[in-house]
């Protein structure tokens, strides 16, 4: 009998973990993966902010030009750059070169501060496909953060077969967007 009690306890234990936390059932790629392996999609986080705003720092980390050319959603408590991009062309790349964003972690400290959040409370990243958010969330992860999450499918999405992000993401899952910047929600002083 004590036996088939520890087994119940132990899975309602596993489920309680569960639906704790926004996760993904998919495979994340090797190259979305993070160290603290948390992923979240775009349908979820828009779930996940609208439940409870207040509980939640959702970060846009695209390049300034991504958000004035792509558009970016209002959903954003933030966009803080994890790179910017320079005016110099970068031939082995083949495009313009990009330079990491050295006060990132300072300016998503800030950006909790505003919040009366700490480096434990949720943390979701937003990139146009899910790779950068990844390493920005390794960023945060060395920086003692814990509980960052990465939106895997990002603003834009997957490249389809043909080559074009139609695949998933923000946009694509027709979540609310727009092209208007809100300058109070823009990053000040990155390079």
């Amino acid at each position: 009998m004590l036996a088939r009690l520890k087994v119940i306890v132990a899975l309602a234990f596993s489920l309680a973990l569960a639906f704790a936390a926004p996760a993904l059932c998919q495979e994340v790629p090797k190259s979305k993966q993070t160290a603290l392996g948390k992923y979240i999609d775009a349908r979820q986080t828009f779930d996940l902010v609208n439940e409870d705003r207040s509980k939640v720092l959702f970060v846009d980390v695209r390049t300034s030009a991504e958000l004035m050319f792509v558009g970016m959603t209002q959903q954003v408590d933030a966009h803080v750059p994890f790179m910017e991009m320079l005016p110099e062309w970068d031939a082995k790349a083949e495009r313009y070169r990009m330079t990491p964003n050295a006060s990132f972690v300072q300016q998503i400290e800030a950006q909790l501060a505003k919040k009366g959040l700490t480096k434990t409370d949720t943390v979701v990243l937003m990139c146009r496909s899910g790779e950068r958010s990844a390493r920005a969330v390794n960023a945060l992860a060395a920086a003692g953060f814990t509980n960052a999450y990465s939106l895997v499918d990002g603003f834009e999405g997957d490249l389809s077969k043909d080559g074009q992000r139609t695949v998933n993401g923000w946009k694509n899952a027709g979540l609310p967007w727009d092209y208007k910047l809100d300058k109070a929600k823009l990053a000040a002083g990155t390079p």
